[in-house]
């Protein structure tokens, strides 16, 4: 889940140092997966293709505002304020700078299923997991886009199958999804990681997830509520990708986001 990218970060740091970061600019390899649980997906050591041709003019310092890693940054920061149009807006920039990053960019999957672009959301988890398919929550956030579309039942039929998770919690929230494992399950599962626990967070976050794809909100914003009460991000000045999503989640009442066309996070809502 999700999670700062190791080059989002590394961007994020040099737009205040742009000769520093030109520099390590050149030959770097573009990590777009890693950060988030631990793999690393490299696409290239090559440059993209806007900042290679600022470079090759000499100016020595490439051009910040068409860097896709930077569009990308500014994506994340507009997601974690609750600004998923604007984060869209970003995520899409850093594809026209680097169509490589449409493989890869599972953020902006996040941004479409909240903006309520369900089909959209469904071909960017695919791809990832073309690209990636080891990643279980790729494959989860397909089955919950296209639950929101073709129905739970159908969008289990077709739940995209992929490899064994490091996470032993992923892999019960897979087995959830697939079928293979009940609630109960899992949040024994997130209870005995023990409080304030990573795979607690996650328990709660993706029990109030598949309790969304059901169509039952109240379950779903009860899960969700604990979720963002966890000790996990409480108190964290750079809280998981994730966590800021459970909290988009909660400002924006669960399901009701959907419904009402929410695309930003309103404030307020029947969680406070």
């Amino acid at each position: 889940a999700w999670l700062l990218l190791t080059a989002a970060v590394a961007a994020t740091a040099a737009f205040g140092s742009a000769s520093a970061y030109s520099s390590r600019y050149v030959g770097a390899t573009l990590n777009h997966h890693g950060a988030r649980h631990g793999g690393r997906v490299h696409v290239g050591r090559s440059d993209p293709p806007r900042a290679r041709s600022t470079l090759a003019m000499g100016l020595g310092v490439p051009d910040l505002s068409t860097d896709p890693r930077i569009a990308t940054s500014r994506g994340m920061q507009a997601f974690r304020k609750g600004d998923v149009a604007g984060s869209l807006e970003q995520f899409d920039a850093a594809i026209a700078a680097d169509e490589r990053y449409t493989l890869y960019l599972w953020q902006r999957g996040l941004s479409l299923y909240y903006a309520g672009k369900f089909e959209e959301g469904a071909v960017q988890f695919r791809r990832d997991v073309a690209a990636n398919p080891n990643d279980t929550e790729e494959a989860i956030w397909t089955f919950l886009c296209e639950a929101q579309t073709k129905g739970f039942e159908a969008a289990r039929k077709q739940m995209l199958k992929v490899g064994k998770d490091s996470r032993p919690i992923m892999r019960m929230v897979n087995e959830l999804f697939l079928g293979d494992a009940s609630e109960e399950d899992l949040a024994t599962a997130g209870h005995k990681a023990g409080p304030g626990s990573r795979a607690e967070f996650y328990a709660l976050l993706y029990l109030g997830l598949y309790n969304e794809a059901k169509g039952d909100a109240v379950h779903a914003k009860g899960y969700i509520q604990q979720a963002v009460s966890s000790a996990y991000g409480k108190g964290n000045p750079n809280p998981d990708y994730m966590y800021s999503l459970s909290v988009d989640m909660r400002a924006n009442e669960g399901g009701e986001r959907h419904k009402n066309g929410l695309g930003q996070r309103t404030g307020g809502g029947a969680l406070n």
